[in-house]
């Protein structure tokens, strides 16, 4: 990797065909002016790598690695709507001894 150091209104050279520019320099940021050809696709690095990640997570996938992991998971757990934070049998039971009707 090379490393330059250039203050605002300050550029380099990419080749013969690409400039960059030092267009401002914050505390946090630096804003960059970029000359290149039209035919060239210029993008930031976190989109590139949103869409790959994009691209795997859409990946069908395998049904039998699907029946595997819910093998490993185990059955889930049976849940009472009237608290789902407590086992059903908790419940019944802490209804009947509460006297409340529901």
């Amino acid at each position: 990797m090379l490393v330059m150091r250039r203050r605002a209104g300050e550029s380099f050279l990419i080749g013969a065909d690409i400039e960059i520019e030092i267009l401002e320099v914050g505390p946090t940021r630096v804003k960059l002016g970029i000359v290149a050809p039209a035919q060239l696709t210029i993008s930031r690095k976190e989109v590139i790598l949103t869409r790959a990640e994009n691209l795997t997570a859409s990946k069908s996938t395998d049904p039998a690695v699907i029946a595997w992991l819910s093998r490993k998971l185990g059955p889930a757990p049976v849940m009472d709507t009237v608290n789902c934070l407590t086992p059903a049998d908790k419940n019944e039971k802490y209804l009947k001894n509460s006297g409340h009707k529901y």
